[in-house]
């Protein structure tokens, strides 16, 4: 599998810590890292968008797959991965990355128009997902025509986000990738089954020297060697020390409300153990709106990583070969 191109796009909007905007020659904002996969001048466009605390190699095994068929964009959603980290911690919130992906749109079709916009969202990423697709008039090169949200709709359960909020912020010092990878896992068990190979793979991503400044350039290609940190920047989890029933409630009729606005062809995908999204959840998605195909994966929680072969399987069949009759 060939290795993906790495590269920056200017997103006006809020400050970067680490002074972005002065690079740029703007009074307002950062730089968002985004990885790109197969022919830059394909006209069908698969961006991939990770989760809280995750980046955008998250997506390698599904990214390679889908690389022969189309363009393929793995963005580090802003204070993740190789993008800059934000100066206000409060910035970190769906409708700046929302924003943010309009910027990175407008400079991929910039640089090579857009004819087919497809979109996979794993957990927050499928929130930005719904917040592009699901609000009427953006500036969009071209309407989503397929969504895949993996494991998240628009009601969340709050025992989930409370136990995301114990750990989200918590970078740590690692000795070693596999001191790392050990501690991620012992977080992340809903991921489901891995080989030690695939843990690795997917952990290999998620540090960066401690000593490096978060934000700051760092080379991607530079072997992990400790001391390690976990590769985001802890602000992004001080919303989450503060979810309450009633803000989660206020969150959960707004995202409806975009949910119900989605026009493009929808798979769902949960984890069949999750406790993020519900079973009621994802079959009331499945009865309105862009009524989602849902398919769930049995020994899996919050969320699948793309990384087994049904599940790659499934993301393929429906944005290459069309909704294959079995996922209705």
């Amino acid at each position: 599998m060939s290795e993906p191109q790495l590269h920056h796009v200017f997103c006006p909007g809020a400050s970067a810590k680490n002074g972005a905007a002065g690079r740029e020659g703007g009074p307002l904002g950062h730089r968002m890292a985004y990885w790109q996969w197969g022919d830059a001048h394909n006209p069908h466009v698969i961006v991939c968008v990770h989760g809280l605390t995750r980046q955008g190699r998250d997506f390698d095994v599904l990214a390679g797959a889908l690389s022969r068929h189309a363009r393929v964009i793995c963005p580090d959603v802003v204070g993740r991965g190789h993008s800059d980290w934000l100066q206000d911690g409060g910035g970190y919130q769906i409708p700046v990355y929302a924003g943010d992906m309009l910027a990175l749109l407008a400079e991929l079709h910039r640089q090579s128009p857009i004819r087919t916009l497809d979109w996979v969202g794993t957990s927050m990423g499928g929130l930005i997902g719904l917040a592009v697709a699901g609000t009427p008039g953006l500036p969009l090169p071209a309407p989503v025509r397929r969504l895949v949200l993996n494991d998240v709709g628009p009601a969340l359960e709050l025992a989930a986000l409370q136990r995301i909020g114990g750990y989200v912020g918590q970078t740590g010092r690692f000795d070693n990738l596999q001191q790392a990878a050990d501690a991620m896992w012992a977080i992340s068990k809903g991921f489901g089954p891995h080989t030690p190979a695939q843990w690795i793979a997917l952990s290999r991503h998620m540090v960066r020297p401690l000593h490096q400044p978060g934000g700051t350039p760092f080379d991607p290609l530079a072997e992990v060697d400790g001391p390690l940190t976990l590769h985001y920047d802890p602000a992004i989890g001080d919303t989450f020390r503060d979810v309450t029933e009633e803000a989660t409630a206020q969150g959960e009729k707004a995202l409806w409300q975009l949910y119900d606005h989605v026009g493009a062809q929808t798979l769902l995908l949960r984890g069949a153990q999750s406790d993020l999204l519900s079973a009621s959840t994802a079959y009331a998605m499945a009865q309105r709106g862009p009524r989602a195909r849902l398919v769930e994966f049995d020994g899996v929680g919050h969320a699948p990583t793309l990384v087994a072969d049904e599940q790659v399987a499934a993301v393929t069949a429906f944005l290459v070969d069309g909704p294959p009759a079995d996922l209705s």
